[in-house]
């Protein structure tokens, strides 16, 4: 599937499924998460077809011998799922009128779940469609009918992506309500491509829906890298919004976990010193963490904690914005990079902050500071940089030096509310991160892929031009014709204005022809 035609499926299905949301008074909140569950089961039942026959001849080859096994036990060896007869799709797309699809999805995502491992257990949606149902009983059958446009032969990439537009049409739709489980793709692309997450433990610890994981995911496989090279550990507060993060793991073959916890009170994965990669975009400016929460924790305190200084100070912690710095630190291990989104605030605040700014920086691990425009997250108007940690950084050339990148004025606008870096602005953003690294190689790579890309394109403009000049010339032609059959039809005051117009004979003075 190319790109246009996956763009083309993309809006087809949102605005089925947005009609029918708009059909039913649901609100966005509330669809969300019943129809990414359906883009899921579509996803599974694509997945476990093409395995089918393999899994079916093992379990026959088997049987009565001591080697035989579960179908169940095959088919998740060979494809990550057990679908029963009752999960496919086309049975429930299928099924009478007169019976609940409520019902029978509910029970087709226990009946995958069954026989899954216990960390993506409880994940799927089951009751979420007995609210749409209660609304119009329809509703189900049509959003039902409308995934069944995505090709039987889609691949878990194809649903990966299709499964991210729904993420970020689902955000943008919440607007600021969106922003706290969805961060916009381009950013996160950036993210990537400046810590470079090739292999080893990839840590997030305010993960969403998980989106930092995904982009990884795609960075790693257009490198041509293993995506079993990575492990990703997420932490996600909200319970619906950690089990759509599973869901995104799952569609996208990602080897990993997620922990529905508070970050500021647990620490699942213990992870002081643990991680190669860091990614995240944490809630900001949140004022109401305790200090007895973080006081004797050393994710927290080891570069001092954002207190009032002075006798009259309370439990509160100023700003949580330098307690989720502090976490991001400490949880590298010794060539362990991280990048993550913080707001303009947190680049010159002071007092403690100010104190606990200088011992990070003055540890060498700062890399690289970005600027970015306004509107470009859902949260539509707020200003934040991208900050940068590179623990190997101290042992460099660089280790007296901080990169500082003005982007506030690259980008492309979107609609009146919203903005986004194309793909031409990440690379371009993402050279002068290399060339501040010394990695001239990989400047003059992406100067040789422009220059490539621009001799295609001259190339192609001939043909282009001529295609358009044989489209030009019939067009005029059909006019010409037009114009002369048509006189006789004409009113003589119609006549008049034409010739008064000289359009006509403009038309037929046009050398263009000849």
């Amino acid at each position: 599937m190319t790109n246009d035609q996956l763009k083309k499926l993309e809006d087809k299905l949102w605005a089925s499924a947005n009609s029918l949301r708009a059909y039913g008074g649901l609100k966005a909140a509330d669809y969300a998460v019943p129809v990414l569950g359906l883009i899921f089961l579509r996803f599974a039942d694509n997945k476990y077809s093409q395995f089918e026959v393999e899994i079916l001849k093992e379990h026959e080859a088997d049987k009565g011998t001591r080697l035989e096994r579960p179908i169940e036990s095959i088919a998740l060896a060979k494809c990550g799922f057990y679908l029963p007869d009752y999960a496919r799709y086309d049975y429930l797309l299928k099924l009478p009128g007169d019976q609940s699809l409520a019902k029978a999805l509910r029970k087709a995502m226990e009946g995958i779940e069954e026989h899954q491992d216990e960390k993506f257990k409880n994940v799927l949606p089951k009751e979420a469609y007995f609210e749409i149902e209660k609304k119009k009983d329809d509703i189900l059958p049509q959003l039902l009918k409308s995934f069944s446009d995505i090709p039987k032969n889609a691949s878990g990439d194809i649903f990966g992506k299709i499964y991210e537009y729904f993420l970020g049409e689902f955000a943008m739709s919440e607007g600021q309500k969106g922003g706290e489980f969805f961060t916009p793709t381009s950013v996160v692309r950036f993210i990537v491509e400046v810590i470079e997450p090739y292999s080893g433990k990839i840590y997030d610890p305010a993960c969403g829906s998980g989106g930092m994981f995904v982009q990884s995911a795609r960075f790693i496989r257009e490198a041509n890298h293993d995506l079993s090279d990575i492990y990703v550990y997420g932490q996600e507060y909200m319970g619906e919004t950690a089990r759509l993060a599973k869901m995104n793991l799952m569609v996208n073959n990602i080897r990993g976990e997620i922990a529905e916890v508070n970050s500021y009170e647990g620490d699942p994965y213990d992870s002081l010193g643990k991680f190669d990669f860091v990614m995240a975009n944490p809630p900001f400016n949140v004022k109401s963490v305790k200090e007895s929460t973080v006081k004797n924790d050393q994710r927290f305190y080891k570069y001092g904690l954002p207190k009032n200084k002075g006798k009259n100070t309370n439990d509160s912690i100023t700003d949580a914005n330098y307690l989720w710095i502090s976490l991001f630190a400490t949880s590298l291990n010794e060539t362990g990079r991280a990048g993550f989104v913080m707001p303009n605030s947190a680049s010159d605040a002071g007092n403690s902050e100010y104190d606990i700014r200088k011992k990070i920086v003055d540890s060498g691990m700062v890399d690289c500071m970005v600027s970015m425009p306004s509107n470009m997250f859902f949260t539509v108007t707020l200003p934040a940089t991208l900050w940068f940690f590179d623990n190997q950084k101290a042992a460099s050339d660089r280790k007296d030096k901080i990169l500082f990148l003005d982007a506030r004025n690259t980008y492309h606008q979107i609609n009146r509310a919203h903005r986004e870096w194309k793909e031409e602005h990440i690379q371009n953003l993402a050279a002068i991160v290399r060339l501040y690294r010394g990695e001239t190689e990989r400047y003059l790579e992406l100067v040789s892929h422009y220059a490539h890309e621009a001799d295609k394109s001259i190339k192609a403009l001939p043909a282009a031009f001529e295609a358009f000049q044989n489209k030009l010339k019939n067009s005029l032609v059909n006019l010409k014709q037009y114009a002369a059959e048509s006189k006789s039809k004409r009113k003589p005051e119609e006549q008049k204005k034409l010739d008064a117009s000289g359009l006509i004979q403009k038309l037929n003075n046009l050398v263009f022809l000849k």
